[in-house]
């Protein structure tokens, strides 16, 4: 393996460092290092500017390059990970203004909204192999290293040279390294072209425009953040071969315990749907809420599940149950339209009681999607009505009327004798409802012990939820 002193692995000597080549090639670039024994094996710790990582390093997915020690590129992963990049990009040019204390021009905080501001930016270290060491036993030669030392004779860190041969193998971070490329990409043709690009990846929200001078000084001091302070830290593993660099992938995916989506969404304050739910929503004092799930009703304390806050009102705001992909740009003008919603929801008796689920079915995310659907429809969507907002001002209006028991028999209409529908006078709902021959699923849910529990295959339920809502207040028949 290597030297032994004591016991342990050797520290790098100053003549020989320990195998690393004494001659190295005329094309070597150096790198200051820290060597560290990572559970006994000998990395190398070191910093590369943000535009150098991309051509120094490359990935093994591809078969006929070579093994493949690496799984297919997720494209929507690594233009996620590029906008955040370019956020972090911005932000630290914004920052070194601080500190040189130069005046901060209105375009950064212009471009740091469209993007999404939050309170701290940082990459995790990108895990590589060097194949081509000694440590691997495959004798194909060393890397020349040179000790740096303080005043006092004290190793202060390594000065290694790495040449074209010394390729940098990711085996955990191809999707930084691929958001990298996006972000340099997006800044030399943003410079080169003075206009932003309309071709994907898109990752900043304006798109086939012209760039203004003020947003052009901007995106030129994000571009030298990223050719000279602004870094990315690897760690370097030397000379592992295919099997383990498959096993360091794995261990380094597999072994790690994720956080629950509602933490993860309550830690985040970069989403400005996440940021609109802790600052209008729960602020105000419409919701709680809460990290875990209670599957047991009677030990219902009121609170909601922030992912489910966050699935109801991405519904409304984007028509998708996520948040991905939301900008201030497109959050900001529709959050008193929201915001309105939110407000009649607080109101419905019952709703954030100990105990809610038992007192009305609004306290069951589905209800919740089904009127954030309604929401999206009448105000934000392409095919909303030419007088939609009348539409929603009228269902607002009329929200006090709809009855959210679990009684209302309104909710089991597909489980009711026709006899049971004339005498509750339901015999036109089944005109606003999806027809028979579309396939839709009618198996909203059941009723027993006096409880209306509607299924958990959301995305089926909810657009019929919304339609017997619809018909409650006399909104248009959607399917007309």
């Amino acid at each position: 393996m290597y030297p032994a002193q004591d016991g342990m692995p050797a520290p790098l000597t100053l003549d020989s460092l320990d195998a690393l080549a004494a001659d190295g090639d005329i094309n070597e670039t150096p790198f200051n290092v820290f060597i560290g024994h990572n559970l006994g094996h000998r990395v190398f710790t070191m910093s590369v500017p943000f535009r150098q990582f991309y051509d120094i390093s490359d990935v093994a997915n591809d078969r006929d390059a070579g093994p493949v020690a690496q799984r297919p590129l997720d494209m929507t992963h690594a233009r996620n990970l590029a906008k955040y990049m370019l956020r972090g990009l911005v932000s630290a040019a914004k920052m070194r203004r601080l500190i040189q204390e130069k005046p901060v021009p209105a375009a950064f905080e212009a471009i740091m909204s469209a993007l999404g501001n939050q309170p701290y930016f940082s990459l995790q270290p990108i895990v590589c192999n060097i194949r081509n060491t000694p440590y691997g036993g495959n004798g194909l030669g060393g890397i020349r290293g040179l000790r740096l030392q303080t005043e006092r004779g004290e190793t202060a860190a390594f000065k290694v040279f790495l040449s074209e041969r010394h390729v940098l193998w990711v085996i955990d971070g191809q999707h930084r390294r691929a958001g990298a490329d996006f972000v340099m990409t997006f800044l030399q043709t943003v410079r080169q072209s003075g206009k932003y690009p309309g071709k994907a990846p898109v990752i900043f929200p304006e798109k086939s425009r012209e760039v203004t001078p003020e947003e052009m000084a901007v995106w030129n001091e994000a571009y030298d953040a990223a050719r000279s302070y602004a870094t990315i830290t690897l760690e370097v593993h030397l000379g592992l071969d295919i099997d383990q660099e498959r096993q360091l992938f794995h261990d380094l995916n597999k072994l790690g315990k994720k956080v629950s989506s509602s933490m993860a969404l309550q830690f985040d304050s970069s989403n400005p749907i996440t940021q609109f739910i802790k600052e209008s929503l729960v602020a105000d004092g419409l919701l709680r809420v809460t990290d875990t799930e209670v599957k047991d009703w009677a030990d219902d304390t009121g609170e909601m599940p922030l992912k489910d806050v966050v699935a109801v009102t991405s519904l409304a705001f984007l028509n998708k149950s996520n948040a991905t992909g939301a900008t201030p740009a497109i959050v900001e003008p529709r959050q008193n339209v929201v915001h309105q919603l939110w407000q009649k929801v607080s109101d419905i008796p019952g709703f954030g009681d100990a105990g809610a689920k038992e007192k009305t079915v609004a306290a069951q995310p589905v209800v919740l999607k089904a009127l954030a659907k309604i929401t999206f429809d009448l105000n934000f969507s392409n095919r909303r009505p030419e007088n939609g907002p009348e539409l929603y001002e009228m269902f607002l209006t009329k929200f006090d009327e709809i009855d959210f028991s679990h009684q209302n028999p309104v909710w089991r209409y597909f489980d009711l004798e026709q006899s049971e529908v004339n005498e509750a006078t339901l015999n036109d709902l089944g005109d606003w409802l999806p027809s028979t021959d579309t396939g839709a699923n009618r198996d909203i849910g059941s009723y027993q012990g006096g409880f209306m529990r509607f299924g958990a295959k959301h995305n089926d339920i909810y657009p019929i939820i919304g339609d017997m809502i619809r018909w409650q207040v006399g909104l248009p028949n959607r399917h007309k």
